[in-house]
């Protein structure tokens, strides 16, 4: 197969590059600085905004799949969050635009999107059937609204375009856990080995999760499923409180202990990082319905087995314990 890659520079991308490449799939990558990455990937340079040479690469593509977009990863100033919303809307609607203009277009249009898009809740869970969409939650900050609306937006960009020749699915991806360097998880183990991986602000919000084996087989399992459209929920079957998702990561990495920290501490922490508390205090409650519903079977459901797995990559083997069967 070809793939088109839009964006994929980040960990996600570099995940989906890597397991393509091995299986012998042609990947093109389209980024706004092209540079070679000696792996086997074609760079093509765009600008994420309007059409140009990079559009001749949909011809004879056989699936696009859109990652393109600022990183969360910052303070969610007002600035920031424009950006955040501008870079997804101008991406996804020129990816469409071009997809729309292509005499032979690619069978799927894999356009990211996250499960931030539904509401901070304790009590059930979020399924693309009955899960509920946020903006609206009382008691939490206001600018968490903003966040759901550029969720709607990106989302809103792939359904409104035309593309008659081309399936679309909208990618609420929990976070991707794969040990990449600069990964949400390798992240957070840097945190849990430097003593900080406590819970948060009492650690009741849940958090949702895909390992990254799982994200990539779930990608190929609707690429082979023509009868799924518009939004999936991308994300392990079991989310957990943060509490029990740290105790979880402690053990994996070996680390009795981790400081709990309380919302300030966290603010302060976030502030030094340039990151943002809604990323930790958001109960994001997601399962995925339509996945498990079509018969897609998780390799790692469970978190506590994820993170021993993550854990164990790069380690030397006399340090992962004895060889278990299969």
């Amino acid at each position: 197969m070809k793939i088109l890659l839009p964006g994929g520079t980040g960990h996600v991308g570099q995940l989906l590059r890597h397991t393509w490449l091995r299986e012998g799939h042609e990947v093109v990558v389209l980024s706004r600085r092209p540079r070679p990455y000696g792996d086997g990937a074609r760079v093509v340079g765009w600008d994420g905004r309007s059409a140009g040479a990079w559009t001749r690469e949909l011809e004879g593509c056989d699936v696009v799949v859109n990652l393109a977009g600022r990183s969360v990863s910052c303070r969610y100033t007002p600035e920031n969050l424009r950006a955040m919303k501008e870079s997804r809307v101008a991406s996804a609607r020129v990816v469409g635009e071009a997809i729309a203009a292509a005499r032979r277009p690619p069978a799927v249009w894999f356009q990211m999107s996250t499960a931030t898009i539904y509401a901070h809740r304790f009590d059930a869970p979020n399924d693309e059937a009955s899960g509920v969409l946020g903006g609206a939650e009382p008691g939490v900050p206001a600018y968490w609204a903003y966040s759901v609306e550029i969720a709607r937006a990106w989302e809103a960009a792939q359904r409104e375009v035309e593309t008659p020749g081309t399936r679309k699915v909208a990618l609420r991806a929990a976070m991707v856990m794969s040990p990449e360097r600069g990964s949400v998880f390798d992240v957070l183990s840097h945190l849990t080995r430097a003593g900080l991986g406590g819970p948060v602000a009492g650690g009741r919000q849940y958090v949702s999760w895909i390992h990254g084996t799982d994200f990539v087989r779930a990608l190929d399992f609707l690429r082979r499923r023509e009868d799924l459209t518009g939004p999936v929920n991308l994300a392990a079957p079991h989310p957990l409180p943060h509490r029990e998702f740290m105790r979880a990561l402690r053990a994996a990495r070996g680390v009795p202990f981790g400081l709990p920290a309380t919302r300030a501490m966290a603010e302060l922490g976030a502030w030094a990082l340039r990151s943002d508390t809604e990323l930790l205090l958001k109960s994001r409650r997601v399962v995925p319905g339509r996945l498990t519903g079509a018969g897609f079977a998780f390799r790692h459901p469970r978190w506590a087995e994820a993170a021993r797995e993550l854990a164990g990559r790069g380690r030397p083997a006399s340090e992962r314990g004895p060889a278990r069967g299969r």
